[in-house]
Parts: C-alpha cells; sequence; structure tokens
C-alpha cells in the first residue's frame, strides 16, 4: 500500500510532537521536516480536525499532542488519515470485470493486512530510541518569540 505524502508527513509530525512534550510553531515543524510552511499549515489543519493535536493562536502558541495520542495504533492513525478509499477504484469509470473479479477483495485484504501490521506498533513506540534522539536533533527546544504568520492561519 502507498501513503500519501500527507499522511506521511502528518506521521512525522505526530512522532516529532511525540519525541518532545512541548509546544512547537506550525513554522518550526515546517522547518524540522523540510516543507513549505503553507503545506504544514494544512497538515496540522488536518491533524486538529481529526483530533490529534491541539493548537493555540498568539503569543506562546502553537501545536500541541492531544491526550492519549501517543497511546493510539499507527494503523487507527493511518486509516484516519488516508479516509475510506479502497487501493483500486472500480466504480469511477466502472470498470467491465468488476461483477466477477477477485482483484478488488485480495486488495482489500491486503490493505486490511497492512493497517493490521500497523495497529502492533503504538505512536509511543516510534519515538523511542534508537529514532527518538534523531527527532530531538530536528526539532530544536521550542522558541519563545512570536508565532509566526503560519500560526495566525490555524
Amino acid at each position: 500500500m502507498h501513503l500519501t505524502q500527507s499522511t506521511d508527513l502528518a506521521l512525522r509530525v505526530l512522532m516529532l510532537l511525540g519525541a518532545r512534550d512541548e509546544r512547537r510553531s506550525a513554522a518550526e515543524l515546517a522547518e524540522s521536516l523540510r516543507v513549505a510552511p503553507q503545506h504544514m499549515a494544512k497538515i496540522v489543519q488536518r491533524l486538529r480536525r481529526d483530533g490529534f493535536v491541539s493548537t493555540t493562536r498568539g503569543r506562546g502558541g502553537g501545536v500541541v499532542l492531544a491526550g492519549g495520542v501517543t497511546d493510539l495504533p499507527v494503523g487507527e492513525i493511518v486509516r484516519v488519515l488516508e479516509g475510506p478509499g479502497e487501493a483500486v477504484e472500480c466504480d469511477s469509470p466502472p470498470c467491465p470485470l468488476r461483477g466477477d473479479c477477485r482483484l478488488r477483495g485480495a486488495l482489500r485484504a491486503a490493505q486490511e493486512g497492512f493497517l493490521a501490521s500497523l495497529n502492533r506498533v503504538r505512536l509511543r513506540e516510534l519515538v523511542a530510541d534508537p529514532t527518538g534522539p534523531v527527532l530531538l536533533s530536528l526539532a530544536p527546544p521550542a522558541s519563545a518569540g512570536a508565532p509566526s504568520p503560519v500560526e495566525e492561519g490555524l
């Protein structure tokens, strides 16, 4: 299964936030992960909407993990971020094989197996050693400065 770039970045944001339990600005997250601030703002908004993070505007604001997120299975996080879609789209345009094809069922089973495998890992395990120190090196301690323009859109 192939994850969207948005899901990949969202997982990395959750890992960064989980490695150091403090608020981060969206600009700091963007810099740490080397993505455009506008793209990071969209990722943070999505994570907030899905309940994985909370955000606060203004001085001293930023992004922080919502309670209990580090205990979530990674497969459940991916399921929320990726949405209900399937690996193949058989209905648009309609596939002439869809009535007698076994591919769709096989791909559904593979997708469920992929998510079940990810469910054996909790987010907190992804930020444990040896990954934790690397994540901490990407995310220096939060600055006490004014919020970036990216936060103003949160």
